[in-house]
């Protein structure tokens, strides 16, 4: 029997994420595999949604469903597709009692035969105003351990600052379909691999360096930012030493925030004039990825003052936060100019 664990292109040992939360779970002896068997349903609604982007064009799922979500926005075909699929095997992994999205108005209530000691909470499908046209998308999601198991649950228990959570993750569909994941100990990246439907590990302990040379915000929104903002805006542009950095914006927060891990940078959404409390939606966008910047080193705050993105306690299901996250130095940076 050869002993080499790779014949050819094809590894005969491969880290899948199923095999990886597995050796995690066995680290901790007193795991019930409850969570293991949440990322792994997780798992699968990427897949699924995966696959439906992949051959949105060929089913007829590009365009508007005709409908809006609770927090305004147009819904996509795919954005209700991705939803349900993110519902139905959460409800069927028997690990949730309650979960969060950003397609429902109301908490989604797991039938007590389903129940679990887990709430999810989740953007099926963010970026979506750019499915049409083929950019990148992802899905988000965090996980929270309900605070008391007794009785039915309630829109209070869903109301968890992020320093709460037990594990969070996104999906990005782009060039690859990589989910990154973290269970409160590093980040690590898993790429699909379609040839047998895993996610294979293809970057471990995930680091974002501590310094960038790149900004990510929506400039066309200047006229109703703060004017401190600004001038960190043309501090970027104009450095009295150095190179001026790059701007990147994608309008997709997956893959904004994933080039800002891989590359280094800021990724900001400010307060405006306009939004006053921002746009994104705390729950399931805010707290999920400044919980994964936090882990892979970074910092991620809300700009007023030093605070935390992951201590803000939410008062409602869709609540919006302003937020700046990325690489250390450069948030740092950034409050430098907004505290001045």
């Amino acid at each position: 029997m050869a002993s080499s664990s790779k014949i050819g292109d094809v590894s005969t040992d491969a880290m899948t994420l199923t095999r990886f939360t597995m050796e995690e779970q066995m680290k901790h002896p007193g795991a019930s595999g409850s969570l293991t068997l949440l990322l792994s349903s997780l798992a699968v609604a990427c897949k699924a949604t995966e696959a439906a982007v992949r051959k949105a064009g060929i089913a007829q799922l590009y365009g508007i469903s005709g409908d809006t979500n609770t927090t305004g926005d147009e819904q996509k075909k795919l954005d209700v597709l991705a939803n349900d699929l993110f519902i139905n095997l959460l409800k069927s992994s028997y690990q949730t009692c309650a979960m969060v999205s950003e397609e429902n108005e109301n908490m989604i209530e797991v039938p007590v035969a389903k129940h679990g000691r887990y709430i999810v909470c989740f953007d099926p499908l963010d970026g979506s105003s750019n499915i049409d046209c083929l950019v990148s998308i992802g899905s988000i999601f965090g996980i929270y351990r309900r605070d008391d198991d007794e009785g039915p649950v309630t829109e209070k228990d869903c109301l968890l600052p992020g320093n709460k959570l037990v594990a969070a993750g996104y999906c990005v569909f782009g060039t690859a379909c990589m989910m990154v994941i973290s269970t409160g100990n590093g980040v690590n990246g898993f790429t699909l691999d379609p040839s047998i439907g895993e996610f294979i590990l293809t970057a471990q302990d995930m680091k974002v360096p501590k310094k960038g040379k790149i900004y990510s915000v929506n400039e066309g929104n200047s006229s109703y930012l703060d004017e401190k903002l600004l001038k960190y805006f043309n501090h970027c542009k104009f450095p009295e030493t150095g190179k001026p950095r790059g701007a990147r914006y994608v309008g997709s927060m997956v893959a904004d925030v994933h080039r800002t891990i891989c590359y280094g940078g800021i990724f900001m959404y400010p307060a405006s004039s306009s939004a006053v409390n921002g746009k994104l939606r705390l729950l399931y966008e805010c707290n999920p990825m400044a919980f994964i910047m936090e882990q892979a080193g970074g910092k991620a705050v809300t700009g007023r003052g030093d605070e935390r993105v992951l201590d803000v306690v939410p008062t409602s299901l869709h609540q919006r936060a302003p937020i700046y996250l990325g690489s250390a130095d450069d948030v740092d940076e950034v409050l430098s100019f907004l505290n001045a």
